[in-house]
């Protein structure tokens, strides 16, 4: 029951994320306008804000990698002994 709880309420979420979404713009208009005029003056800000999207971009990557790794490293079996038979296994 609890485990059918547990389902029904993640689904119930995700649905209204979806339902509920915003529809956001990725730079604002000034700020697209000015890396626009300032790349046609000669200006290398543009490269220094693309930049620092890609350091935006990669800081969750890299901290789900670190917690990946951690996770591994902490919670995987330790001393695990197989007892396999030495004799043929008979199928028929």
């Amino acid at each position: 029951m609890k485990n059918g709880f547990k389902i029904i309420l993640f689904v119930l979420a995700f649905g209204l994320m979806l339902i509920a979404r915003v529809p956001a713009n990725a730079q604002c208009a000034q700020c697209a306008a000015q890396v626009e005029t300032s790349t046609q003056a000669g200006s290398t800000k543009a490269n220094g804000l693309n930049n620092g999207i890609l350091v935006l971009l990669a800081a969750p990557y890299l901290a789900v990698a670190i917690g990946g790794y951690v996770w591994y490293k902490n919670y995987r079996r330790k001393d695990v002994k197989l007892d396999m038979r030495t004799e043929k296994l008979n199928l028929n």
